[in-house]
């Protein structure tokens, strides 16, 4: 995966693509559960996240308590000693994310901790949550961090502006 092609490629998609998510929170398709699932399944065709892992290098999941009381036993240490060795307490939310970025555990593109990864990463990049459209603000945000999710977007729009009016 070529990062540098693909922030390119989403700052160029952005504006148009965030447009879209806008107006689909305001008309959305009926059918919209299927656009998106029919539509996904093309998208991992042609993305393979461990050539990419650009969420882990951008971003921080959440870890929730379950998350690090899962990962400290992990990693044979108490949950107290994970979040002082790893993790920050935000002041805002009062979530625990990581300190650095990329991810600690990221290595060679692979999660070192994949079978007991945090929840938020184990969902991301969150096609499926449903109703789609109620996630919009998260493809928005997420449409330079993820491939899949500009591709997803991408791909959406096109269908829903050749099958529905008002979607230019």
């Amino acid at each position: 995966m070529d990062l540098k092609k693909f922030r390119a490629e989403a700052s160029r998609k952005k504006t148009r693509l965030t447009k879209f998510l806008k107006k689909l929170d305001k008309v959305v398709p009926t059918d919209i559960h299927e656009i998106v699932t029919v539509t996904d399944a093309t998208v991992w065709r042609d993305i393979d996240c461990t050539h990419c892992a650009n969420c882990c290098k951008t971003m921080t999941p959440t870890f929730t308590p379950k998350d690090i009381k899962r990962i400290s036993a992990h990693l044979g240490m108490d949950a107290k000693a994970f979040k002082a060795k790893w993790l920050t307490k935000e002041e805002d939310t009062g979530d625990w994310v990581n300190v650095l970025q990329p991810c600690q555990f990221l290595v060679n593109n692979m999660c070192s901790i994949y079978e007991v990864r945090p929840a938020d990463c184990a969902e991301f990049p969150h096609h499926n949550k449903k109703p789609f459209d109620d996630y919009n603000d998260t493809f928005t945000n997420n449409l330079v961090h993820c491939p899949a999710t500009l591709t997803l977007v991408d791909r959406l729009h096109k269908v829903i502006r050749r099958e529905y009016e008002g979607y230019d």
